[in-house]
Formats: C-alpha cells, sequence, structure tokens
C-alpha cells in the first residue's frame, strides 16, 4: 500500500482526483486528494506560493504519512517540488503530470509567455479566472468532461503564480516520474528534459490532453500504481 497525496493543477480542488483516487483505492493504495489553500472549498483562504508548499508538507506530516507519492499536476508541479524537498526519508517519489518544475527564484509565470496571464490577474483583483470551455478544446476530453472541469473550477490566487520558487537543493537528485500527455505538447518543457537526463528521473507518456484525471482517470492512475514498484 502507497500514500499518494494527488495535488490539482491551477483553478482545481481536491475533486479533480475523484475518478483517480477511487481507482488508486481498488488497486489497494491509499490516496489523499489535497485541496490547496485559495482555492475549491478553501475559497477566501489567504495564500502564496510558499503557502502551497506548507499545505502539502502539513498534509503529509498531519497525517503521518510515510511511503509517499507525491503527485503534482500542471501549476501544483511548482509547490510539489518543493514539498518533495522538505519532507525527507517520508518521499518514495514525486510524479509530476505534465507539471511545471520549480526553478530556484522563477515563479510559475516566469517560464512561459505569461502576459495575458498577468493581465487577467490584474484585471481580476488579484486572481487568475476560470477558463470557458474553449480552453479546453484538443484536449481529448468530451463535452461532459469539460463541463465537470468548469464546475470544479475556481480562481486561483494570482500572487501563487508570481511569487519565486524556493529550492534547498537540485531537483535532479530526487526519485520523480514525469508524465507527458501528448495531445498538449509532444515535447517536454526544456527544464524538463535537462532533468529527464539525470537516471533518477524516467518519462511515462500518455495518448491525451493536460487534464488526464478527466480525460483518462484509469490509465493515469495505472500509471501512478506502476511508480510505486
Amino acid at each position: 500500500m502507497t500514500n499518494f497525496v494527488l495535488v490539482a493543477g491551477a483553478r482545481l480542488g481536491a475533486s479533480a482526483w475523484d475518478e483517480v483516487a477511487a481507482e488508486l483505492r481498488a488497486a489497494g493504495h491509499d490516496p489523499h486528494p489535497l485541496t490547496l489553500s485559495g482555492l475549491a472549498e478553501k475559497r477566501g483562504v489567504p495564500a502564496g506560493q510558499q503557502t502551497h508548499v506548507r499545505d502539502i508538507v502539513d498534509e503529509v506530516e498531519r497525517l503521518d504519512l510515510r511511503d509517499v507519492v507525491l503527485v503534482g499536476h500542471s501549476y501544483s508541479g511548482i509547490p510539489v517540488g518543493q514539498a518533495a524537498q522538505r519532507i525527507g526519508d517520508r518521499l518514495a517519489r514525486v510524479v509530476l503530470v505534465d507539471s511545471s518544475v520549480p526553478v530556484d527564484g522563477e515563479s510559475f509565470l516566469g517560464g512561459w509567455p505569461s502576459d495575458h496571464v498577468r493581465e487577467q490577474i490584474e484585471e481580476h483583483d488579484g486572481f487568475w479566472p476560470p477558463a470557458g470551455p474553449e480552453h479546453y478544446s484538443g484536449q481529448g476530453l468530451t463535452d461532459d468532461q469539460i463541463a465537470r472541469i468548469i464546475d470544479r473550477s475556481s480562481p486561483h490566487p494570482g500572487t501563487t503564480l508570481t511569487e519565486p520558487a524556493v529550492l534547498t537543493g537540485p531537483l535532479s537528485t530526487l526519485p520523480a516520474t514525469y508524465i507527458k500527455c501528448l495531445l498538449d505538447d509532444e515535447e517536454p518543457m526544456p527544464v524538463v528534459a535537462e532533468l529527464l537526463k539525470n537516471a533518477s528521473w524516467s518519462l511515462v507518456t500518455m495518448n491525451t490532453g493536460h487534464w488526464p484525471m478527466f480525460s483518462q482517470p484509469r490509465e493515469l492512475a495505472t500509471i501512478l500504481g506502476a511508480t510505486t514498484g
């Protein structure tokens, strides 16, 4: 039995993992989907990026979890990567699902052209607003799946996207699996490609889009389970 701490990307909370968590439980694992501060049922809780890192570390310590696989999707790869360095020998592996990775001193928005996101945050009182259905087209999602993502989305605290990551050591030393969703982009971003040159990092691909917990939950759960072997 492996403890999985599951952290969804921007705008989403723990409910994004409902189907994946059910599959993991059926396989004998213990999933712990986590909602980060300021999102979903935790809307209104003040949050910066380091708040999100603490959310993850605190959850692991509060539940006294061992043999932990930290799973970060999209934005949450940034706080998950930092938290993985801070939980010591509790960590079994970090799994990054089509995610960004933290770079010391750099924000989530610093790694790609993001002026439009910064403008949206400024126009919406410091929050990145939920996206409409057009944002999810071409990602292997049915209309029903897109509707569920939108229904479960909430405005994302902008400071978590603009504050810099703080690393305590090189990510290259972590035991890590990177899951690349090929409909989003066939190649990992350059910083990820560099990390994948390390022996402790491995690459798995999925023939789906950026939200595999909705489009292919069973397949994603199978891959997650295989990382524990």
